[in-house]
C-alpha cells in the first residue's frame, strides 16, 4: 500500500493557530476574572444603596403618624426613586435569589435590615427589587414594601458581555494575523528565495538591513551562499567549455591520424567509432551543464519527433513510431524539446531492445487532460527493476548490469528531466504492464 502523505499546515497557518489560541485564552481568563472581581463589589454596593433607602424609609414612616403616611410615601416616591407601599397578607411574591449575584445582594441587605427582611424579584406580578420591612421589628406592625429599580441590583447584562467578548475576540484574530504574517515574511520571502535559486536564478538577495539580528544574519549567509553558488557556476561553465575544447582538439586529430594512418578498414572503423563515442559523450556533459535559459513558444511535437527520428537509420537496431497528432502543439523551446526525444530514443535504441528481435521497438503516443498534453515514450525491453526507477534520472547511474553492457555516460534521462524542467514540465518513468519501460512528459498545452 503506498505511503499517505502526512497532512501538514504552513508556518503562517500554525503560527495563526497558537496565537489566536492563546489570545483567546487570555481573552476568556479576563472575562472570568472580570466576573469575579466585579460580582462582590457590585453586590455589596446595590445591597448598601437599597439599604440606605430602606432605612430612610423607615425612619421617616416611624415619625410619622397614621394619616400623614400617605402623603409620606408618595413624596418619597416622588424623590428618592424607590416606592413605598402597605404590604397586606394576601400579597404574592418571588424570591430574588436565583443566582450568584442575587444571592449575594440577599444576604448583604438581611445582614444590614435583619433577618426578618423579605427580598423578593417581583410582587404581585409586578418586576424589580423589592424589600418587605416593619415599623417595629419586635412587634413586626405596620409591614410596608419599598420597590427599588432593577438597575440597583443588576449584574452585568449578558449582551454586554458577549457584546465586549466578541469585540475581544475579533481583535484576537486580527491581532493574530499582524502578528503572524510579520513573523513569518522573513520566513516566506527566504523560501521564494530559495526556490529561486532552485530554478537557476542566482541572482537572487535578501534584505542585509533587517531590523532583526538573526533574520539578518540568516540573509547575509543566504546571500553569500547564492554568490558563492553564482562563482561555481561560472567556473563550472568556464572549466566545461575549456575541457570540451581541450578534449575536441586531440580528438579531431586522432580522428585524421587514423583515417591517414591504418590501414586495416575494420580497425579504422572500430577507432572511429571509439573517437566518436568519445565526442558523444562530451556533448552530454555539455548537454547537462546546460544553463537554464530557455524561452517557451508554441512547437509543433510531431514535427520534432519526425526529424529526431529521421537520425536513427539502421532498421536493425530501433524502429520509431509515432501516433502524436500533427497539430499538437505545446509550450517549450524546440532545441530543449528536440534533445528530450533525442536522449529517449537514444536510451531505447541502447537498452529498450526487445530479446526475440534485438531491435528496439519505440511507440510515441499522446493523451490530452485539461491544459496539459501527456506524451508517452515507450520501448518493449527488459524493463527496469522497480526500485530502481527513481534512480534512473540520477547522473551516471544505469538501471542494472546488463544495460551497463551498452556504452555512454549514464547521463541521457538526467538531460531529459533537467530539460524537462526548464521547460516547466514533468518527466515520469515506469514500467508498461506488458513489459517495456515508459517516460511520460507532461508539457502545458498551447493555446
Amino acid at each position: 500500500m503506498p505511503r499517505r502523505k502526512p497532512l501538514g499546515l504552513s508556518l503562517f497557518w500554525r503560527t495563526f493557530f497558537l496565537l489566536a489560541l492563546l489570545l483567546a485564552g487570555g481573552v476568556f481568563a479576563w472575562l472570568q476574572t472580570l466576573r469575579a472581581l466585579e460580582l462582590e463589589p457590585r453586590a455589596v454596593q446595590a445591597a448598601q444603596q437599597t439599604a440606605g433607602l430602606v432605612n430612610l424609609a423607615r425612619a421617616a414612616l416611624k415619625t410619622t403618624d397614621g394619616i400623614s403616611r400617605v402623603a409620606l410615601m408618595k413624596s418619597l416616591t416622588a424623590q428618592g426613586g424607590a416606592r413605598v407601599s402597605p404590604r397586606e397578607p394576601a400579597d404574592t411574591w418571588e424570591t430574588f435569589e436565583t443566582d450568584r449575584f442575587s444571592r449575594r445582594v440577599g444576604q448583604e441587605l438581611r445582614s444590614a435590615l435583619g433577618e426578618d427582611a423579605v427580598v423578593a424579584r417581583s410582587v404581585n406580578g409586578v418586576p424589580g427589587l423589592w424589600v418587605g420591612f416593619s415599623i417595629d421589628r419586635e412587634r413586626e406592625r405596620d409591614r410596608f414594601w419599598l420597590q427599588a429599580g432593577p438597575e440597583h441590583a443588576a449584574s452585568v447584562n449578558r449582551e454586554t458581555l458577549l457584546t465586549w467578548t466578541g469585540i475581544a475576540l475579533l481583535a484576537t484574530l486580527v491581532g493574530s494575523v499582524a502578528i503572524a504574517s510579520l513573523i513569518n515574511r522573513p520566513l516566506k520571502q527566504l523560501s521564494f528565495a530559495a526556490s529561486r535559486i532552485r530554478e537557476g536564478d542566482l541572482d537572487s538577495r535578501l534584505d542585509e538591513n533587517t531590523l532583526t539580528s538573526e533574520i539578518r544574519e540568516v540573509n547575509m549567509g543566504f546571500n553569500r551562499m547564492a554568490r558563492e553558488l553564482a562563482r561555481v557556476e561560472e567556473d563550472r561553465a568556464v572549466m566545461l567549455a575549456g575541457i570540451s575544447h581541450d578534449l575536441r582538439t586531440p580528438l579531431a586529430r586522432l580522428r585524421l591520424e587514423t583515417e591517414m594512418s591504418v590501414e586495416d578498414e575494420e580497425a579504422k572503423r572500430n577507432m572511429a567509432m571509439d573517437i566518436d563515442q568519445l565526442d558523444a559523450i562530451i556533448d552530454k556533459f555539455m548537454d547537462y551543464a546546460r544553463p537554464g535559459d530557455s524561452q517557451l513558444r508554441p512547437v509543433l511535437v510531431s514535427s520534432v519527433i519526425d526529424r529526431e527520428a529521421s537520425l536513427f537509420r539502421d532498421p536493425g537496431q530501433i524502429r520509431i513510431t509515432s501516433r502524436v497528432a500533427i497539430d499538437l502543439q505545446v509550450m517549450a523551446d524546440e532545441t530543449e524539446l528536440a534533445r528530450v526525444f533525442l536522449n529517449l530514443f537514444e536510451n531505447a535504441r541502447r537498452y529498450g531492445r526487445g530479446t526475440e528481435t534485438g531491435r528496439a521497438e519505440v511507440a510515441v503516443s499522446y493523451v490530452k487532460t485539461g491544459p496539459w498534453a501527456i506524451i508517452s515514450v515507450r520501448d518493449h525491453g527488459s524493463g527496469v527493476a522497480p526500485e530502481k526507477l527513481s534512480q534512473l534520472t540520477t547522473p551516471f547511474f544505469r538501471g542494472d548490469a546488463a544495460r551497463t553492457a551498452a556504452t555512454g555516460a549514464g547521463l541521457g534521462l538526467a538531460i531529459v528531466e533537467k530539460s524537462m524542467q526548464r521547460m516547466g514540465g514533468t518527466l515520469e518513468l515506469a514500467n508498461a504492464p506488458d513489459g517495456g519501460l515508459v517516460a511520460h512528459l507532461r508539457f502545458k498545452r498551447a493555446t
